[in-house]
């Protein structure tokens, strides 16, 4: 549970972020509904891009065998502008985002969000982590694990240790042994 309310919350975040910038960047006029508008495309790119994308996918599938690389890179391309595009509809069509012209108001907001997709791919395992210790730190709960940001290591001082010998040379501590008895016969 605690994984998808800061996966929603950190996403929605930067979803309102990408909604103002669309907003100054665009014809399209996005205001204070921007926090409804964020909360629609937060639940649109969690739960209904990967089906739409997968829906797509295997209908192009079926005739990759037909294209060259480069052309598969442009129907794999348009397909994901296509899913940003229906996206941008959808939330549109359920918030109070107003759009003016074709071009400015529906063609340019999905190549923005595209890009807040590809910035927040890069990006969100740091943004989630550090989300996720807010929220151990605002319920009152300890932060584990490999999200947790700055967390230390939970390893023994032995593991630690034996974990950066074999770093080091690549040979577990039983290898390491083995090893030292061959060379003792």
């Amino acid at each position: 549970m605690k994984k998808w309310v800061v996966r929603f919350l950190s996403l929605l975040l930067f979803n309102v972020v990408v909604l103002l910038v669309i907003g100054w960047l665009t014809p399209a006029r996005v205001g204070w509904s921007a926090l409804w508008a964020g909360v629609i495309l937060t639940a649109l790119t969690i739960w209904i891009k990967p089906l739409i994308h997968r829906l797509f996918q295997s209908m192009a599938a079926r005739s990759a065998g037909q294209r060259t690389k480069i052309g598969e890179k442009l129907v794999q391309g348009f397909l994901v502008f296509v899913v940003a595009l229906l996206v941008w509809i959808v939330t549109v069509a359920l918030s109070g985002v107003s759009v003016g012209g074709w071009f400015w108001g529906y063609l340019l907001p999905p190549v923005i969000i595209l890009i807040g997709w590809a910035i927040y791919d890069a990006i969100d395992d740091r943004v989630e982590g550090h989300a996720g210790a807010l929220y151990d730190k605002a319920t009152g709960t300890k932060t584990t694990g490999p999200a947790a940001a700055g967390a230390t290591s939970t390893l023994p001082s032995a593991e630690t240790a034996a974990g950066r010998r074999e770093l080091q040379d690549g040979l577990t501590d039983e290898q390491r042994r083995m090893l030292d008895e061959l060379g003792k016969s």
